[in-house]
């Protein structure tokens, strides 16, 4: 009696498919690891860097500012140009990051309002509820502060 391609394929499935399964059930974490490790691009932060930037010691990024600036004054130089004022330049530098936050004039809390509008629209066309106006306005203007 001959068997058929049909029924020595079906037999290969039913044998397989259990060593399968339990293959599959016993690797555990190895599917979880997949892609991490040392080497991975994409690795888990450790729980300092999660909880944000640390504030910038002002000390050293005045010297970090410094040290860049000098090396580009000596590259200027050896190029027979002029080289830069490095105090002058470190105080440019450092000053963008003292400057207080914009002021809220009339026209921009305008324009925010206007877009919150917009939105709310968009959100009951959709059947969402619409945003309380004022509280959302004050909300977006506060991230500007």
């Amino acid at each position: 009696m001959a068997i058929g391609n049909g029924t020595v394929l079906v037999l290969i499935t039913l044998v397989v498919l259990p060593i399968a399964a339990v293959a599959f059930a016993r690797s555990g974490g190895a599917w979880r690891r997949i892609g991490k490790g040392e080497f991975a691009i994409e690795q888990e932060l450790p729980p300092q860097a999660a909880a944000g930037p640390a504030p910038v010691d002002r000390v050293a990024q005045e010297a970090e500012a410094r040290q860049m600036l000098e090396a580009k004054s000596y590259r200027r130089m050896q190029s027979g140009l002029s080289p830069l004022d490095v105090d002058a330049e470190v105080k440019q530098l450092l000053a963008g990051s003292d400057q207080e936050a914009p002021t809220i004039d009339a026209e921009l809390r305008d324009e925010v309002r206007r877009l919150v509008i917009a939105r709310n629209e968009r959100r009951v066309r959709r059947g969402e509820e619409p945003l309380d106006v004022e509280a959302e306005t004050e909300r977006q203007l506060a991230q500007f502060a």
